[in-house]
């Protein structure tokens, strides 16, 4: 397997699951409606478990380009690989999504609530104000990339035999899943904690393609959760660089 495949199912299961346990929460007459908050957030922590632990020895588990990004600015990754990352990222993305309608598709059928399905799908705010909520998405990818430099070292060397490259391998699933549970918890509840512009781009893209009722994708809004977490790995790499 190459790191290229490896980031694509990766990033399907980790949309697969984590959009599936809002899917769950979310939607109509599942076993799971209105369970709450502390139901997706451990869902979503789950999810980059199971997702690391599959993709970690091959690719380092990047998942998400705002990670991609931060460890090429930090220098432990090869820029020129940064844009096969983040289109594996982006196409395992869109299939995750596009699989949780599948599998929820009745439940979709039966659903009324336009917001409530787009939620399935992308993040939006909580209360809308752009300077919060891009502070939000800074933030909390800021806390999310830090974790990683600290948890994964400076160096990984991949199943494939790939040296300079950051990576979370399987030993640091369950720290980076922790991570992400405790930034869903307590930063989450303001834009619902994207961090990762392909979890949101991917699925805002297939939310705008399928046959949905009263679609609202809210291309407006879109930009946040995609520059917010570039900028929030970014400034963790260079306070990363600062003080190692």
């Amino acid at each position: 397997m190459t790191p290229f495949i490896a980031e694509i199912i990766g990033t399907f299961i980790l949309i697969l699951l984590g959009n599936g346990v809002v899917a769950n929460v979310v939607l109509k007459g599942t076993k799971g409606n209105n369970s709450g908050w502390i139901v997706i957030t451990t869902g979503w922590a789950l999810a980059v478990y199971v997702a690391v632990l599959i993709a970690g020895p091959i690719s380092g588990a990047h998942i998400n380009p705002a990670v991609t990004i931060a460890v090429a600015i930090e220098g432990s990754f090869e820029w020129a690989k940064v844009p096969t990352y983040i289109a594996g990222q982006m196409i395992g993305a869109m299939l995750g999504s596009l699989c949780v309608w599948i599998f929820h598709k009745k439940h979709y059928d039966a659903t009324e609530d336009p917001d409530g399905i787009a939620a399935t799908f992308c993040t939006a705010p909580a209360i809308r104000n752009t300077g919060s909520n891009f502070f939000s998405e800074v933030i909390g990818a800021f806390v999310l990339m830090l974790a990683v430099f600290y948890i994964a070292g400076p160096e990984f060397t991949s199943a494939s035999g790939e040296s300079a490259t950051i990576g979370l391998g399987s030993l640091g699933a369950l720290p980076v899943a922790l991570v992400v549970w405790s930034i869903g918890l307590s930063l989450g509840g303001t834009t619902g904690y994207a961090i990762n512009p392909a979890r949101d781009l991917g699925p805002r893209i297939i939310h705008s393609i399928l046959p949905l009722k009263d679609k609202k994708t809210d291309w407006g809004y879109s930009w946040i959760p995609i520059i917010g977490p570039i900028l929030g790995g970014a400034l963790a790499a260079g306070l990363y660089l600062t003080f190692t």
